[in-house]
């Protein structure tokens, strides 16, 4: 019997949401920031977006390309950030389960982060899940959901 592979998730998210950190984080690798220049596969189980596939609309067809090869989408949000870059139902683009991930929670005050749960469940976040890479707190039922180690 093959070995079940984890559920593929793809990141997207504005640029500085917190999308390869949250990778990072999942991976256990050491947290440091780069810009992600171009779409990443890591450990063959996480699509890492660059923020521009968001930000500008001429990329929404690679977006959507890119996110057939997923079976979660993951939208993230930056908790302090004044604003969202995810329309209304955004998550509807791409035909499968969106969950929203809240990054920067250690950052944010309670206002913000119930903002940027606002922001995701409109953007169609069936599950929402508020976190912190540096503190390290947030994790156990998001990777629970996706099957991951927790």
């Amino acid at each position: 019997m093959a070995e079940e592979r984890k559920r593929r998730i793809i990141l997207i998210g504005n640029t500085g949401a917190g999308k390869t950190t949250l990778c990072q984080f999942i991976n256990h690798e050491e947290l440091k920031y780069h810009k992600t220049q171009t779409v990443q596969i890591v450990n063959q189980s996480i699509i890492d977006t660059p923020g521009e596939y968001l930000a500008y609309r001429y990329f929404r067809g690679a977006m959507m390309v890119t996110a057939c090869d997923a079976d979660v989408v993951v939208l993230v949000q930056d908790a302090p950030a004044p604003n969202t870059m995810f329309p209304p139902s955004y998550a509807s683009l791409f035909g499968k389960p969106a969950l929203g991930v809240v990054t920067k929670a250690d950052l944010a005050t309670e206002e913000q982060i119930e903002k940027a749960k606002e922001y995701l469940t409109a953007a169609g976040a069936s599950k929402l899940f508020v976190t912190s890479s540096v503190a390290g707190t947030g994790f156990g039922e998001f990777l629970q959901e996706l099957g991951y180690e927790s």
